[in-house]
């Protein structure tokens, strides 16, 4: 009895993650909006009753699908923003810089899934997800805060106004940049005579998001 038992939580942790991947890549592709559970189910194989039993309705679906990454990436990321604020001076440049190690980290999560995570939060928020800012504001409020408070001290002339369209202004910068990475390297090497990686790509975004953000 006990072997059944095991055989079948394998098949059901089989069955979650099969549906967690079909969704993923639907959503990223389609959006949240424009996904339908009839097609996720179509896609994976598997009928309605196995999405609700593992997830109940498509709202908890999709943090399911997003909370792979961010149970990797927020935790790393509030274990360099800790380490960061070791040090009493640094600037903006180091705030974002300490951001590069944990959204790298990412593709060992999934593959391409540093442009995988972005791609999926800026589709949270072009499908007005408001359920799922509040479940990641609710969740990680803490390495959030902390991330805020290390902006504020590199940059402490910003309101909280100016701050809000930075941030927001930084989330579009880097959707758009790593969703399209592929297509402008491809491109500035055409322009350029040169290969450029992704590392390359993340070297210019970060120096460009740091001046925008630390702007007087």
């Amino acid at each position: 009895m006990r072997l059944i038992r095991v055989i079948e939580m394998v098949v059901r942790n089989r069955t979650k993650d099969r549906i967690l991947d079909v969704a993923e890549g639907l959503f990223a592709e389609h959006g949240f909006n424009d996904t339908s559970l009839r097609v996720i189910t179509s896609k994976a194989g598997v009928n309605l009753a196995s999405v609700n039993y593992h997830f109940g309705d498509k709202k908890t679906l999709v943090r399911a699908v997003l909370n792979r990454y961010l149970e990797a990436f927020m935790p790393a990321m509030q274990d360099a923003l800790i380490t960061l604020n070791l040090n009493q001076d640094y600037t903006m440049a180091d705030v974002f810089e300490s951001l590069r190690a944990p959204l790298r980290s990412l593709n060992q999560v999934r593959p391409n899934g540093t442009s995988r995570f972005m791609s999926l939060i800026g589709r949270g928020y072009t499908d007005v997800q408001g359920h799922l800012r509040w479940f990641i504001t609710t969740r990680y409020q803490e390495t959030l805060t902390l991330f805020v408070e290390s902006v504020m001290k590199a940059n402490p002339n910003l309101t909280e106004e100016t701050l809000f369209w930075r941030l927001h202004f930084t989330l579009g910068t880097c959707v758009f940049t790593m969703a399209s990475s592929q297509a402008l390297s491809e491109i500035a090497q055409s322009n350029y005579g040169h290969e450029v990686e992704l590392k390359a790509v993340v070297d210019q975004l970060i120096v460009y998001l740091a001046a925008g953000v630390g702007a007087k």
